[in-house]
């Protein structure tokens, strides 16, 4: 239709053409680490799989299905499936992964032995054990991807202000998806030909009496070997009335059981029933012949995603075949099956066909002045097309040839390579490594709960968490509506924290509140014989604190100040608490965790240097940089040289067997310190008076600072046996689920349960 050209060309409309709303739903079987199908049950990790709305089974036990949330670019949908990959992984056994191929693994003889899922609704178990006698288990095992693609809604609006033909958005809205949907019927041969990755099948998927390819082909699941409609099902896209009295029909005749059953390669979407569409029009499409790619480790790549979409706009940019429209969808049919079964490495029959189809993306590139990342992917399909052994099937077969292994080997192989880097980080969540840590540990939590989980603003740490009708926002993995807007307001400010902590009867140092250096400065005689601690009043990470445990000098005192004030323009000066410092970290009025946090240091063994010990101990895998890991690496820059000097070491001294070095005098896990969990060592005494410190500062969610003389002793609030150094709104909860010793606490899920008691976290 010209005019739909000419309206997608106006200055409104091209931009908003590249723009896209996407959804991926990937199928995949769980196996063991020999490749064999698994024998174990759904996670139950994972929560109620009937309500999940990312992680669910589909036809199988064994079969897991991921469902990403709507994305709005490549990259985005990708990266999201790729923690849905992290989640579902880590929740399985361990000596379980997932299959990296579409063709299932090698299937049992008896067929009763493969496990319809065990799901809730009994209707569904039904329709599965209804598919399975239509069909056959064997086929329903097949995986792949399901692309759910949609216009965005403001470029169907510009579209529709910029054409004349059609008198509602509706009619063009349904209008766009039907053209598109034919169009790519009638050409998805090419992608099958390019992303096609099922030459070959496992022992036991063909029955005894089904033929059998001679050789291996492109995509066994896009042809007639894999999982789809009996002949004589058929869809009408001649209009959205043709196609809902169509699937109607087939239903109605006993074809199909239900419209679910329709398996077309394209399915028009609109809400929950096929009927749906005649009230409210097509809304997106489902493509559904895409393959799973075994060198991407979530079964398909950022490119390819982008590259469908490209597709998907050229099929609603070029005209549709002058022929009778059923005539075109059997052409498409025929064409398909040919490719898919074509030989991988052999120039497909269609190439004349396909270089047109190059040409329209060309001129679609053009027209639409397309980046230059997608012209190379245009010129890639395009090289795939003159050399086939750059499509996927293609790339598959010579790489088993190159590495002299079978299917089986080299997808098991792979699927332990994918395992591996998921497990290599447990503390981080993939795809979203750039948050913070304790922020990906929740988010890890929740989407393993079953909570529906969206990013409002990556950089400031802030999600929405949902069940059902149930929302939570969240700041920093533990700022929520829970506490008040004073409470982190008091804490930020060190000195109300402190002044309110006295008032309630807690015992706290004494000390004092500067504005100005000189004004400390001359303060120095009231703490020049005790010993003090500097720090800024508002900050946290141990930035600019100095701690004289003895009575400092005065050029010391200034020193320390002048650290201070270049962190804040408020500087606290409080006496120094002999004792050990622990961090309290309170729930709703419980002691969820409690931490040991010792500076950073190494222990001797007559053999290494300090340098060497630094090393070693910065080798753990807990150890990173920038708080990219629960655990920071220690440092070797002036402080910690200082200190070493101060303790009579350098760097390439030799300590002795057992003796402890310390390289910095803070505790801060951030400057290289370690996190020992002594929970359960504690006297509940001290855990009432943080509940009750926490309370009295009106917070929900608090880390609470205690310094203990001796832990061993009972306290009472209005003793000396402890005292109240700090308050923190935002604690990090990474420390305490991978401490560097003790019981690690996934203080996460406590949050979660917290927020959503309705809500069985495991």
């Amino acid at each position: 239709m010209k005019t739909l050209k000419k309206a997608l060309l106006t200055e409104e409309v091209r931009p908003l053409f590249q723009d896209m709303r996407i959804g991926i739903e990937k199928e995949s079987q769980r196996v063991t680490l020999e490749g064999t199908l698994a024998h174990t049950d759904h996670p139950k990790t994972l929560g109620n799989r009937s309500y999940h709305p990312t992680i669910q089974t589909d036809f199988s036990e064994t079969q897991m299905e991921l469902i990403t949330p709507v994305a709005n670019s490549a990259h985005e949908v990708v990266r999201q499936l790729t923690a849905l990959h992290d989640v579902a992984l880590r929740s399985m056994d361990a000596q379980e992964m997932l299959w990296t191929l579409s063709m299932p693994p090698v299937l049992p003889k008896d067929e009763k032995k493969i496990k319809i899922a065990k799901l809730e609704a009994f209707e569904d178990v039904l329709y599965r054990r209804y598919l399975a006698k239509e069909y056959g288990k064997r086929k329903q095992m097949v995986s792949g991807v399901h692309y759910n693609f949609e216009f965005t809604p403001i470029f169907i609006q510009k579209l529709f202000q910029a054409q004349t033909t059609f008198q509602t958005i509706e009619e063009l809205r349904s209008y766009i998806y039907l053209k598109t949907t034919r169009n790519y019927l009638r050409h998805r041969w090419l992608i099958t030909y390019l992303l096609g990755a099922s030459p070959l099948a496992e022992e036991g998927y063909f029955s005894e009496n089904e033929s059998v390819p001679i050789h291996p082909v492109r995509s066994l699941r896009n042809s007639h070997y894999g999982y789809t409609n009996h002949p004589d099902v058929q869809g009408d896209y001649t209009s959205v009335a043709h196609y809902v009295a169509q699937i109607e029909a087939l239903v109605e005749q006993g074809t199909l059981s239900e419209e679910k059953e329709f398996y077309a390669p394209v399915r028009l979407r609109g809400g929950k029933k096929v009927s749906d569409l005649k009230a409210h029009g097509v809304h997106y499409i489902e493509i559904r012949n895409l393959d799973l790619n075994p060198f991407s480790n979530v079964g398909i790549t950022e490119s390819s995603v982008r590259f469908i979409q490209l597709f998907l706009m050229a099929m609603l940019w070029m005209d549709e075949p002058e022929m009778a429209l059923q005539d075109s969808l059997e052409v498409g049919n025929r064409l398909n099956e040919q490719v898919a079964l074509e030989e991988p490495l052999a120039q497909t029959k269609a190439f004349e066909a396909g270089k047109q189809l190059i040409s329209c993306l060309k001129e679609l590139a053009d027209a639409f002045i397309l980046s230059q990342a997608d012209i190379d992917l245009i010129e890639t399909a395009e090289r795939a097309l003159e050399q086939p052994e750059n499509t996927l099937a293609g790339r598959w077969l010579n790489t088993l040839k190159k590495e002299n292994k079978s299917q089986l080997e080299l997808a098991t192989e792979y699927g332990q390579h994918y395992q591996q880097q998921r497990r290599n980080t447990p503390y981080q969540l993939s795809g979203y490594e750039k948050m913070e840590l304790s922020t990906q540990i929740l988010l890890f939590d929740a989407i393993q709960a079953g909570l529906s989980v969206e990013i409002l603003d990556e950089h400031e740490q802030f999600v929405k968490l949902s069940y059902k009708k149930h929302h939570e926002y969240i700041k920093n993995a533990n700022m929520t509506s829970k506490d008040s807007y004073i409470a982190p307001l008091i804490m930020e400010n060190k000195s109300v924290t402190k002044k309110l902590l006295a008032e309630a009867g807690f015992q706290t140092p004494a000390g004092r509140e500067f504005s100005s250096i000189d004004e400390a400065k001359q303060a120095f005689p009231y703490f020049a014989h005790t010993p003090i601690v500097i720090k800024p009043k508002s900050t946290n990470y141990g930035l600019g604190i100095s701690i004289f445990k003895e009575e400092a000098a005065l050029a010391d005192y200034e020193a320390g100040l002048a650290i201070a004030f270049k962190e804040d323009n408020q500087v606290l000066v409080e006496e120094f608490l002999s004792g050990t410092e622990y961090r309290f970290f309170v729930i709703d009025g419980q002691v969820r965790a409690i931490l040991l946090r010792t500076p950073a240091n190494v222990t001797g063994d007559g053999i290494h240097t300090v340098e060497e010990l630094v090393t070693l101990k910065n080798d753990a895998p807990l150890r990173g940089t920038h708080h990219r890991a629960p655990l920071e690496k220690i440092g070797l820059g002036e402080l910690e040289q200082l200190m070493l000097k101060e303790q009579g070491f350098q760097l390439s001294s030799i300590p002795a067997l057992g003796e402890t070095v310390y390289l910095r005098e803070n505790s801060n896990i951030s400057t290289g310190g370690d996190s020992i969990d002594i929970t359960d060592k504690f006297d509940d005494s001290y855990k009432n008076i943080a509940v009750e410190a926490v309370s009295a500062l009106g917070a929900k969610i608090c880390g609470i600072d205690l310094i203990i003389p001796n832990k061993n002793l009972p306290c009472q609030k209005n003793s000396q046996s402890y005292g109240i150094i700090e308050a923190n709104f935002n604690p990090a909860m990474h420390m305490h689920t991978y401490p560097y010793k003790g019981t690690p606490r996934r203080l996460t899920k406590d949050v979660l349960r917290f927020l959503f008691p309705e809500v069985k976290i495991i």
